[in-house]
């Protein structure tokens, strides 16, 4: 009984080595999409805000 415990522990870890690679793969770009619309508005912005009277002094 004892070798099957001793069995058990390495594929105990390989279950956990699978979900934690799971989970450190996800897709976590859901966020990005709006935030570089933002970044794109932003950018618009300061493109409209330059008047091209020449170099500031």
């Amino acid at each position: 009984m004892a070798a099957l415990a001793w069995l058990l522990i390495p594929l105990f870890a390989v279950v956990g080595a699978a979900i934690w690679g799971g989970w450190a793969s996800r897709n976590r770009t859901t966020g990005d999409v709006a935030e570089l619309a933002g970044y794109a508005r932003f950018r618009d912005a300061m493109e409209k805000a330059d008047t091209g009277s020449g170099p500031a002094q």
